[in-house]
């Protein structure tokens, strides 16, 4: 979360590049290579959002009250049991909001994506790529209508991941 997206970029792709061993055995297995791909899209985009993902479920987790907890394993119920009958359920509505944070993180996302997959036209270019490259190249009506979608998708994923927390807090 820390790393400039681009520098973030440059080590997934190190990690996934054709001379890595992953970028190997992923060549290996599919006769293809993770990075200039739809794969390597995903997956720049996904451990680009991982961050907020991992933190915002860690909070959610966290904050379940402990008593909760202690009550179950009073009643017989182990550690494993616990975690997935008492702790999971309460903090599914902070996870999920996390996921969804997680998912307007990946969608706008520029830096990694591009330093990982490129900006190839109908194979790798993402909404946020189409549209800088229709900015750049003074298309701003064709850029338009993806900014008022991706718009619209930010909105309603903050509306979402705002009911959730509401929903969360009343418990």
């Amino acid at each position: 979360m820390v790393f400039p997206p681009t520098v973030l970029g440059y080590y997934v792709l190190v990690a996934l590049g054709r001379t890595s061993f992953v970028g190997r055995s992923y060549e290996a297995l599919t006769g293809s290579s993770i990075v200039f791909s739809e794969a390597g899209a995903v997956v720049a985009a996904l451990l680009g959002a991982l961050p907020m993902v991992v933190m915002s479920a860690r909070a959610a987790l966290e904050n379940v009250d402990p008593l909760l907890l202690q009550a179950a394993r009073t009643l017989g119920a182990g550690a494993f049991r616990t975690f997935f009958t008492v702790r999971l359920p309460l903090a599914t509505s902070g996870i999920a909001a996390g996921i969804m944070l997680g998912y307007a993180r990946a969608l706008g996302d520029f830096g990694v994506t591009l330093m990982v997959a490129g900006n190839i036209p109908g194979e790798t270019q993402t909404a946020s790529l189409a549209i800088y490259d229709a900015i750049q190249a003074n298309r701003e009506e064709s850029a338009s209508g993806m900014i008022v979608m991706l718009s619209a998708v930010a909105v309603a994923l903050l509306y979402g991941t705002q009911k959730l927390a509401r929903s969360h807090r009343v418990r």
